[in-house]
């Protein structure tokens, strides 16, 4: 795999399809709903998806996609090249306030995390990395997360849903505690840009129950390139293949807020 000359087309492909979201960001949109009614999709995720599909496999034809639209192959392995894309990473974001949403995109060989892109769309900010060659934002060197924070002056991304009693995934109160422990808590919409907020240092670390690996794939490759560290929430290796928890903190605390604030439950 030569990763820089696939690195530079991804990342000539991802800026492209944001310049097609930009300049079409006030036409209608064709909204519809999926898993459940909070769940939506829009004709312009379906047609980013099958832009980079169609780039793809015009130019890497033994490469995989892994799509969350469905414009890609039926994965169930890793092997070989698989790209993971979500078009728009963020989509009630891009919906309701037409911000807050990236296109994201990782290329894995062989389960291994080789190129990791987010690029916040409406504020033209790219984050890309490469492995063993350091992550940047607009080109310029991200400085890593070398620096040591506590927990008390820590500033981590999570959704509110984790500290209701009734969620599914995680025991709330241990949630409710390490907010307690924090010194402050946001929540951004866009599990892609919290990732790229941890990678740039503007966050300290961001815990979820529930991702898909198109909302991981690239938030992986550039968190762990800047010395962060990226687990399933109880501190296990994540499954690239399957949903699941999350918890991608500075390395400092990762171990302490993997193991003394986050209990999931059994499914």
């Amino acid at each position: 795999m030569d990763k820089q000359q696939i690195f530079q087309k991804a990342k000539s492909w991802v800026l492209e399809a944001g310049k097609h979201i930009r300049e079409n960001i006030g036409e209608p949109l064709h909204i519809e709903t999926k898993s459940n009614p909070d769940d939506l999709v829009t004709q312009m995720d379906q047609d980013t998806e099958q832009f980079f599909a169609d780039k793809i496999r015009t130019e890497y034809p033994e490469h995989r996609l892994f799509g969350e639209e469905g414009m890609g192959d039926d994965i169930f392995d890793l092997n070989g090249v698989v790209w993971i894309v979500d078009p728009i990473d963020g989509t009630m974001n891009f919906v309701h306030q037409q911000q807050n949403f990236a296109i994201s995109v990782g290329v894995f060989e062989d389960g291994v995390g080789e190129i990791g892109i987010i690029y916040d769309v409406m504020n033209d900010n790219l984050y890309t990395a490469v492995r063993d060659e350091g992550a940047h934002l607009n080109g310029k060197l991200l400085p890593g997360l070398s620096v040591e924070r506590p927990l008390k002056r820590s500033i981590f991304s999570l959704n509110t849903t984790w500290l209701l009693d009734e969620n599914k995934r995680v025991d709330a109160k241990g949630i409710r505690e390490l907010v307690k422990r924090l010194r402050s808590t946001r929540s951004y919409g866009s599990a892609a840009l919290e990732f790229a907020y941890v990678a740039e240092g503007l966050l300290d670390g961001y815990v979820t129950m529930s991702l898909m690996p198109w909302d991981i794939a690239a938030g992986k490759v550039i968190v762990e390139e800047v010395g962060g560290v990226v687990t399933t929430g109880d501190g296990k290796p994540l499954s690239m293949l399957d949903r699941t928890s999350v918890c991608a903190t500075r390395a400092n605390i990762h171990e302490e807020v993997s193991t003394t604030y986050i209990s999931l439950k059994e499914e």
